[in-house]
């Protein structure tokens, strides 16, 4: 599975996160609005945001966000944890700014690497933080299912929970 494709549509592009957007993309993370119910919630700080970009980078899986109409960066996602022995990947890292929240970008984002995702395996994970009603009522309108909390490791010391939720292939006839 190609983890860092670039895909696009009317609205947005999505390409291959590279050292060179670290400033726009910091600039568009700026807000601390946009991280209130994210799980590391001080991540609009730089010190917290350059680890976040660097885990991004080291992902080989993140994708920028584009605007395609002023060609602008305004957010990251991307794949990871890629199995091929369950057939499974991970879509995660996404933030946009908050000037797109609630329209059609997130859910045409979420389109793209579901597609994309969907014709390399059979089954796509979400990791959301629990207290993020938005990102979870969004991957419910495409569909996914909640399927309970895991506690992940975000750093060296510090475990979080996360719902979980899934996409899955449609079975062929």
């Amino acid at each position: 599975m190609n983890l860092q494709p670039t895909l696009q549509n009317d609205l947005i592009l999505l390409r291959p996160l590279s050292d060179s957007d670290y400033d726009p993309l910091s600039k568009a993370a700026s807000d601390p609005l946009i991280w209130e119910t994210h799980p590391q919630p001080n991540r609009f700080k730089p010190e917290v945001f350059r680890h976040f970009f660097k885990e991004a980078m080291d992902s080989n899986g993140a994708l920028v966000i584009v605007d395609k109409k002023i060609n602008k960066i305004i957010g990251v996602t991307g794949f990871y944890d890629y199995l091929k022995q369950t057939s499974s990947v991970i879509v995660g890292f996404t933030f946009l700014e908050r000037k797109y929240w609630g329209g059609v970008y997130n859910s045409e984002i979420k389109k793209l690497l579901i597609n994309h995702a969907l014709s390399f395996v059979k089954t796509i994970y979400f990791q959301v933080g629990i207290s993020n009603l938005r990102a979870q009522k969004s991957l419910e309108k495409l569909g996914a299912t909640n399927t309970g909390v895991q506690e992940i490791q975000v750093a060296p010391t510090v475990s979080l929970n996360f719902y979980i939720y899934k996409i899955e292939k449609p079975l062929q006839p």
